[in-house]
């Protein structure tokens, strides 16, 4: 062994990467088909109509438990126990309830299921993000950014095959997507034990300058918090809306043609992030392409805001759509680089998980605002400021560092 071999840092194999890929795809089986599909559907099936107000209670519930969930249940992973009992615990708990789920007979009953659901998925999800954290060195972090970015298709896909005509009724639709969630979790759990890399696990206090300042400050990372939220504010409106526009654009557009656009985004994003991430890692440019990516989306919603025609409409959803799933992908592993302190890592992603649940508090209450007086055009000129605030943001970091 040369000495330039044997002061190389450690890597993780690619199985291994692709494991924990594979498990955060997991927790995308385990809410995207739910949230978006089956929740719904199983609300109407109690009420005997599309009861929003329901929904409504039972998305804003959930997501209330979720971000106090990830938070105490990230922290607890630092201070006892180390991830794995919490991951297997989570995973247990979340598919035991989700086929409860199916078994609900009242709405309350529902709603009360949902956020004991909640914790245990984000008893499972926690954890497993700082794990990621303990495992991954920097050198990977963006290859693994890369693999993060098979997790919405994952997610869309067991959608669309649990909802074939004739597969399965409301109930077992639940039991297969926990079983999906079981297979996809499982083998971290079992075969990627023993992984973590000490120098990735060291306590660092406050006086601690073993890394350059600008790269784990606290300005650095309250940039990276801000972004993200601001991307995914503008990623949760278009989820939330994007049909009502394309209709209000062509009013004979099917649900199936945005379904069709949406798999398109995830076919053209996936190697995309691949490469993307791949390249980051070799030049030692983690910000970049994030920032790239959040100007990307400004455009497409600058695009989408000018539309007055389908044509255009989807072209700009395209190259939001796509930018904006590579952003969020990346922008998951590159968190785990900038935060400063490896005893506080699971509390701290928590916090950071507050970017995924706070867009669906805030979007109805904007839409609302905007919407009736400006038009979707107005409220995409919005976003699309904040993206721009958001690529802002990332290039003073990418300029430090």
């Amino acid at each position: 062994m040369t000495p330039e071999e044997s002061s190389s840092p450690p890597r993780q194999p690619l199985w291994f990467l692709l494991l924990l890929a594979l498990a955060a795809a997991g927790g995308a089986v385990a809410y995207v088909p739910f949230l978006t599909v089956l929740l719904p559907v199983k609300i109407a099936q109690l009420t005997g109509s599309d009861d929003v107000a329901s929904l409504a209670y039972a998305t804003f519930a959930g997501a209330i438990i979720a971000s106090f969930a990830n938070i105490g249940f990230g922290w607890l992973s630092d201070r006892y126990g180390g991830r794995w009992p919490w991951i297997a615990g989570g995973l247990v708990i979340s598919c035991t309830l989700l086929i409860g789920i199916g078994q609900a007979q009242s709405v309350n009953v529902l709603i009360a299921l949902i956020m004991a659901w909640q914790l245990g998925l984000n008893m499972m999800l926690g954890p497993l993000a700082a794990w990621a954290g303990d495992c991954v060195p920097d050198e990977q972090k963006g290859l693994l950014g890369g693999l993060f970015a098979f997790a919405p298709a994952l997610g869309a896909l067991a959608g669309a095959i649990i909802t074939i005509p004739g597969l399965a009724d409301g109930a077992t639709r639940l039991v297969i997507v926990a079983a999906l969630v079981v297979f996809m979790v499982s083998p971290i759990l079992l075969i990627g034990r023993g992984h973590e890399l000490p120098q990735l696990m060291q306590p660092r206090g406050p006086m601690d300058e073993a890394e350059p300042a600008p790269w784990r400050s606290q300005s650095a990372v309250v940039r990276m918090w801000i972004a993200r939220l601001l991307v995914q504010i503008a990623e949760a409106a278009l989820f939330a809306f994007l049909l009502f526009w394309l209709r209000s654009l062509s009013p004979g557009y099917g649900e199936n043609n945005a379904a069709r656009i949406f798999s398109m985004v995830l076919a053209i994003a996936v190697p995309l992030a691949l490469l993307a991430g791949r390249w980051s890692d070799k030049q030692d440019r983690p910000i970049l392409p994030l920032a790239l990516a959040a100007s990307l989306s400004c455009a497409g919603l600058i695009i989408m805001a000018l539309a007055a025609t389908i044509t255009a409409a989807i072209a700009g959803y395209l190259v939001f759509g796509i930018a904006s799933i590579l952003f969020l992908s990346l922008h998951s592993s590159q968190t785990l680089r900038v935060l400063p302190k490896p005893q506080n890592r699971g509390r701290d992603l928590g916090l950071f998980n507050l970017t995924n649940t706070v867009p669906s508090l805030i979007i109805p209450w904007l839409t609302l605002s905007l919407v009736p007086l400006f038009g979707f055009s107005g409220l995409f000129w919005l976003l699309a400021a904040l993206c721009a605030a958001a690529s802002a943001l990332l290039f003073a970091i990418s300029r430090r560092i």
